[in-house]
């Protein structure tokens, strides 16, 4: 299944990066191809005409030769007339005003007329038409009157047309040929070379995508070319340097306004110890206890927003030490048994050692269970175990499940899922966020899970050498 998830994930991957460049290279493969078509349906028209007015020209051409000879009175030059190149191609008939043949080409000399053509004197008219003298083959006809001392005569030139179909044919079998290759090659070198110019900012997606709110510092590289994209990349830092300026704003903000409450909370904290002991009346007391009681939570959410400032802000120097995490678990399994005797405690612990800092670790785990205990009807479960090179420690209870949808938004900082908002019931929402920082700092991660009855929390933690610390 992991190496499955994994194959989607790269078949994903390659489809991102591939789509501009694929989507590209067909659209200017189309683009090409049909401006191909309009230019060789163009080409073809206009070569074509143009080889027909050639035969046409070369017709009359040979009317001409043929009616100087008859005009002449010359047989000698008539019969050079009559006699052509190819005979097979061109032929000529010299016809009475009854239509008979009275002097021909060889191929011609004993058929009837090839055309019904008889212009006047003068006159010239053409036509094309299939003649049997060269396998039932299309011919150019041209045909003219002409005045000669015999008599008016009619001069019939048929010159063959598969000049024209060839070269007709071979531009039709250059374009058929060419056309697709042309396509091809420009699909090809686009999809090169939008690949080469899509290059930085493939670069700069993978830069943007590590950056997050712990290493906003990080810029996204800029080309050296001076172009759009190098705009875009410059762009796109500026707004970083904004959001980086404007996110240390708001952490020192925090952080400030955390130290100035701690000396206020402190004082309102040990007057009302001090309002405790004077022994007031029953409805005074309960007031100074209220008092109590609201200065001390108070007095940890101040704790809570400083500590996340300071993580956000990376002050947090955390130490390499070796940490026993089932120490901290049985430590905390001892205090949920101590503080909520009514909840049964399930799951199993197994030796596993990591490297960190266990004051960290230990106020992670801790706002973990408390958050279990926070929703659990009869059980809490609290575990750790060696998986591989991780160590794993699963917090759940059996309370309510958390949807899909809010598995990620539990992450959130004053965030919350139960409908209940009663100060004692409910927490500021920031418990799971610091625990989700402290793990992360140490190179872990945080999940939602969810189990047969209720949710766990899954942290999942590197181990340096599972073979020594685990079990």
């Amino acid at each position: 299944m992991r190496a499955l998830h994994l194959v989607r994930r790269l078949r994903l991957r390659l489809a991102r990066r591939l789509g501009v460049r694929l989507r590209s290279a067909l659209a200017a493969g189309l683009v090409v191809a049909a401006a191909s078509v309009l230019a060789g349906g163009v080409l073809l028209v206009t070569a074509r005409g143009i080889l027909l007015d050639n035969l046409t020209t070369s017709a009359n051409d040979r009317v001409t030769q043929v009616t100087a000879a008859l005009t002449g009175g010359d047989p000698a030059a008539l019969t050079a007339a009559l006699r052509p190149l190819a005979p097979q191609r061109s032929v000529v008939q010299v016809l009475d005003p009854a239509g008979r043949v009275v002097a021909a080409s060889n191929a011609v000399s004993t058929v009837s007329p090839v055309s019904a053509l008889r212009p006047a004197v003068g006159q010239r008219e053409w036509e094309t038409r299939r003649l049997d003298v060269e396998h039932d083959a299309p011919f150019r006809i041209v045909a003219t009157g002409v005045s000669t001392p015999a008599g008016p005569r009619t001069v019939l030139v048929a010159e063959s047309m598969d000049t024209v179909d060839d070269g007709t044919e071979a531009i039709i079998a250059a374009l058929l040929v060419g056309l697709p290759l042309l396509a091809v090659v420009v699909g090809v070198a686009t999809f090169l070379f939008v690949g080469r110019t899509l290059h930085p900012v493939e670069a700069m997606r993978l830069q943007a995508a590590t950056i997050t709110a712990r290493n906003l510092h990080t810029r996204l590289p800029v080309p050296t070319a001076d172009d759009e994209i190098a705009a875009l990349a410059a762009t796109m830092n500026t707004m970083l340097d904004r959001i980086e300026a404007a996110s240390a704003a708001q952490r020192r903000f925090v952080a400030d306004a955390s130290h100035e409450l701690r000396s206020p909370l402190a004082t309102i904290h040990a007057n009302a110890d001090l309002l405790d002991a004077a022994g007031l009346a029953e409805i005074p007391a309960r007031s100074v206890r209220r008092i109590h009681a609201e200065s001390a939570r108070m007095a940890r959410l101040v704790d809570d927003l400083l500590l996340l400032a300071r993580v956000g802000d990376q002050a947090v120097r955390l130490r390499r030490d070796e940490v026993d995490l089932d120490d901290l678990v049985y430590a905390e399994r001892e205090r949920v048994v101590t503080e909520h005797p009514s909840l049964r405690i399930e799951g199993g612990v197994e030796p596993v050692r990591v490297i960190g800092d266990p004051d960290q670790l230990h106020r992670a785990l801790r706002n973990l269970v408390d958050n279990a205990v926070r929703h659990a009807r009869h059980a809490v479960v609290v575990s750790v175990t060696a998986v591989d090179t991780h160590a794993e420690v699963v917090v759940g209870n059996d309370g309510p499940a958390i949807a899909a949808s809010d598995r990620e938004r539990v992450f959130d900082r004053f965030v919350r899922l139960d409908d209940s908002r009663s100060r004692q019931g409910g927490g500021a929402g920031l418990g799971l966020p610091i625990a989700r920082d402290i793990v992360v700092a140490h190179g872990g991660t945080v999940t939602v899970d969810t189990l047969t009855d209720g949710a766990a929390l899954r942290v999942r933690l590197p181990i340096p050498n599972p073979e020594t610390y685990s079990v």
